[in-house]
């Protein structure tokens, strides 16, 4: 069986909610934990470096006032990404805060660091790094990471190529740790699946960003409910590094999305853009192919209902095909 550490052991739903640049914010973190998911946005959503340390406070308080109010049905835990990349220059000045407040989850990316996470445990938090790959993985867990997300094919923003059933099936091998599947996930069929092949948790995004409490713009949502996976389009013009895309927000800023250049991988930049004048996530919209199953833009706590209702039903549904 494998291990899971308290603070990720008693969710009401196997769900991690992935970090999304500029979209995810304290309300939709706090709404996804109180709806029983880890709730996570990026710290460089927090614009300037400084009101990240408003943000943490508003979020630690308001699930401790959840919890106090609601001793049955507590938060689930929230989590912060740290991008350790020498491109991010807030790295220290935003670790000094997440000590501060004992955040509980540290989703690094682009990068396993060490003392990043000694940092982490030095106060009992809990560090999960993404990987595309096996490799990526192995090396991860060899720097002392507690847990692995797993960026498979279809995954919105940056995402791999490799199919989930290899990549759960390749880490699983070896570890025995956490360990949530990223891809294409939106659905609470695909939840169950994604256990099934033996990660402990979903990871969705893009579900996330036709609810009310997202920082989006109402066209990307309203985008979100339109789309399916033929809207969606992987190229690393955008960042340097390749990801996945909406068609319609490409065209809207002039580009043909079934002919985009290849980037110069050397020119990589994570919070901006290299498409003329439209910045990556701010105009060019991310997203994941599964967004098929989204049919309307509605609250946080409805679409986990939502997902609680189809992972139960599907649970039934295996449950009676695997009778005599």
């Amino acid at each position: 069986m494998p291990k899971l550490p308290s603070v990720l052991s008693n969710l009401s739903l196997p769900i991690i909610a992935s970090p999304m640049f500029i979209v995810s914010n304290p309300s939709l973190v706090i709404a996804q934990c109180k709806a029983g998911v880890v709730g996570s946005m990026p710290a460089l959503n927090a614009r300037p470096a400084s009101q990240l340390d408003e943000w943490l406070a508003q979020i630690t308080q308001a699930l401790s006032d959840h919890n106090q109010a609601h001793p049955e049905r507590p938060a689930a835990p929230f989590a912060i990404n740290q991008i350790v990349h020498k491109s991010n220059d807030r790295l220290e000045h935003d670790m000094k805060l997440i000590k501060r407040y004992k955040v509980p989850v540290v989703i690094t990316s682009l990068g396993a660091r060490e003392d990043i996470i000694d940092e982490v445990h030095s106060y009992g938090g809990v560090v999960l790094h993404d990987v595309i790959n096996n490799t990526l993985a192995r090396k991860a867990v060899a720097k002392g990471a507690d847990g692995l997300i797993a960026v498979a094919a279809g995954a919105g923003g940056h995402a791999g190529v490799k199919s989930p059933f290899a990549l759960i099936q390749e880490i699983r091998a070896w570890f025995d740790g956490p360990l949530a599947l990223s891809g294409a996930i939106a659905n609470g069929a695909a939840v169950l699946a994604a256990q099934a092949m033996g990660a402990d948790f979903a990871y969705i995004g893009s579900a996330f960003i036709a609810t009310h409490e997202a920082n989006a713009a109402d066209a990307y949502k309203q985008a979100i409910v339109e789309g399916d996976s033929d809207s969606v389009v992987y190229s690393n013009l955008f960042t340097g590094v390749f990801g996945n895309y909406l068609k319609a927000s490409i065209s809207a800023a002039g580009l043909d999305p079934e002919n985009l250049p290849l980037s110069d991988t050397r020119t990589m930049s994570f919070a901006g853009g290299q498409g003329g004048k439209s910045k990556a996530w701010k105009d060019i919209w991310g997203s994941g192919q599964g967004i098929g199953a989204v049919k309307a833009v509605c609250s946080t706590d409805e679409l986990v209902a939502r997902l609680r209702q189809e992972y139960l039903a599907a649970r039934t549904r295996i449950a009676g095909m695997s009778r005599p």
